[in-house]
């Protein structure tokens, strides 16, 4: 298979297809070098474990299909009754864009313990979120005990809606 844009786009049930995002990022980040588990059941706060030489860390997986009117994406981070993620319950989020096979790995410390909606243009000149954009190396670099340089982005409001 040589290209596999929209393959995502062929699963018609949500929940299918978030499965399939996680699979599917589980298996990027093993061709990262990153060693990869899965909680068992469903009832952790978070989808997949990374880790390499450092802590494990967790990542929360989203995918959307989801076009805004304006142009680009929206997914909504969300956690357990339309809430969003409390501290320490997750340390990043891997989001995708299934139309256009696009990555945003990125880091709890960003979007915090709110709900929020965020939009993405992976193919606008002025992406507000391009420093996110296939960001494996933030994931890489705690994974690593490097430390996780949090690059907050003046377009994350405090409100956290309508981004």
């Amino acid at each position: 298979m040589k290209n596999r844009k929209n393959l995502g786009c062929r699963i018609k049930d949500p929940k299918e297809r978030g499965a399939w995002a996680e699979l599917y990022f589980m298996a990027l980040a093993a061709g990262q070098g990153l060693k990869i588990s899965s909680p068992y059941g469903g009832f952790a706060s978070y989808d997949v474990g990374v880790e390499d030489s450092g802590p494990i860390l967790r990542v929360q997986v989203k995918c959307t299909m989801c076009r805004h009117p304006k142009g680009g994406y929206s997914v909504n981070i969300r956690g357990p009754r339309y809430r969003g993620y409390p501290a320490g319950s997750v340390d990043f989020f891997a989001l995708y864009i299934v139309p256009t096979d696009d990555w945003y790995i990125v880091p709890y410390a960003v979007i915090g313990k709110r709900y929020a909606t965020l939009h993405f243009t992976p193919a606008g000149k002025h992406e507000k979120h391009r420093k996110y954009r296939e960001a494996w190396h933030l994931l890489l670099a705690a994974a690593n005990r490097r430390g996780c340089p949090v690059l907050v982005s003046p377009s994350f409001g405090e409100t956290g809606r309508g981004l």
